[in-house]
């Protein structure tokens, strides 16, 4: 077993950042003894954007929506999330 090294105290949550982004967490902590936990309540986090759509096409995204009983936001959140995912596939 190799010896860890101290995690050093971090004046602010970006300062912390920066460090794991250059270095290796396993140099720091012995994941061997890491266990599984669930974090039912976690939602992601989001963020509004404005965004632009002919109005065809939200006429359409909102019929499709009414359609899957579904508000026509999510629906839009739905189709991104499987484009991105299909675009993604090596």
């Amino acid at each position: 077993m190799k010896k860890l090294k101290k995690i050093p105290r971090f004046k602010t949550e970006a300062e912390e950042r920066a460090f794991w982004e250059q270095h290796d967490s396993s140099d720091y902590v012995d994941w061997s003894q890491a266990e599984s936990s669930t974090l039912p309540n976690l939602k992601p986090s989001t963020k509004t954007i404005s965004i632009r759509l002919p109005e065809g096409l939200l006429h359409s995204l909102k019929v499709e929506a009414n359609k899957r009983d579904m508000p026509y936001q999510s629906l839009i959140k739905v189709l991104l999330a499987e484009d991105i995912k299909e675009i993604r596939k090596p």
